[in-house]
């Protein structure tokens, strides 16, 4: 039987992570065979959406249980919908947390309460606890993104001007859009940061479909995550959507301010 612990590193002494969909690795270790293969998180990006490549990564590698921090009910939802018990509200070490799921020394954690192996719901310090602990996890994982935002700025402020960006945006807005388009594509992270650089970009007068394209690929494609991506969904797979994804972002950056001007004016 497998089972898959979210983790902070690539092996068995490594911490439980906070959160299933933006951990660092998915540790899946065969319980039979002790067995493990550590895979980098396809979601570790934080992106909208990107918790769910790691519920295929789960359900393509036959796992029958998911171990972690946090599940967020969404995900928890599309796990137990393929069969794959949820288990949450944990943390240590992952070898410790496979002998001890060995061992059915794991309740089942459903939203704050704690639901004991015989199904008696128990509420009291200990789910206080885990909901006060999940909340300061959740703060934790935001804050870098809110301090990003405010280093962005100031970098893109000082060391992006007009002159710099003359050779790459030259005012065609066919061009410009299909540079944008290959300037998101490359680049991944949380989304916020694409509306910061896009708004700037605006600042500087590049047209409002080239920012729009860069915005689509920045959260659609993102080449730098695509070695993971292979990991967990195959490479012919992960190679046609990044295309696909990049191919369409013109034409539905097109129609979107076509839509937008519509609606403004």
């Amino acid at each position: 039987m497998k089972i898959l612990i979210s983790a902070d590193g690539a092996d068995l002494e490594a911490s439980v992570a906070n959160r299933f969909g933006t951990s660092r690795y998915l540790v899946i270790v065969d319980t039979e065979t002790g067995d493990f293969d550590a895979v980098p998180n396809p979601g570790i990006s934080g992106q909208r959406g990107s918790g769910m490549q790691a519920v295929v990564l789960a359900v393509s590698k036959d796992v029958k249980a998911v171990l972690t921090g946090y599940c967020a009910p969404a995900i928890c939802n599309q796990l137990e919908a393929n069969d794959i018990e949820v288990l949450t509200g944990l943390d240590g070490r992952v070898r410790e947390i496979v002998e001890r799921y060995k061992q059915g020394d794991i309740g089942k954690r459903t939203g704050t309460g704690l639901q004991t192996p015989a199904g008696e719901p128990k509420i009291g310090s200990a789910a206080f606890i885990g909901a006060i602990r999940n909340s300061v996890n959740q703060f934790a994982g935001m804050l870098p993104a809110f301090v990003g935002v405010v280093l962005l700025i100031g970098l893109f402020n000082t060391f992006v001007s007009k002159d710099f960006l003359a050779p790459i945006f030259s005012g065609n807005v066919v061009l410009d859009t299909l540079r944008s388009a290959s300037f998101g594509s490359i680049l991944a992270g949380n989304p916020i940061n694409s509306y910061i650089i896009a708004g700037e970009l605006l600042k500087y007068g590049l047209s409002l479909v080239a920012v729009t394209a860069l915005i689509i690929t920045w959260v659609t494609v993102g080449l730098i995550q695509l070695p993971a991506e292979i990991a967990a969904l195959g490479t012919k797979f992960a190679i046609l959507r990044n295309v696909v994804s990049f191919i369409l972002s013109i034409p539905i950056a097109i129609l979107t301010v076509a839509i937008f001007n519509l609606v403004k004016g």
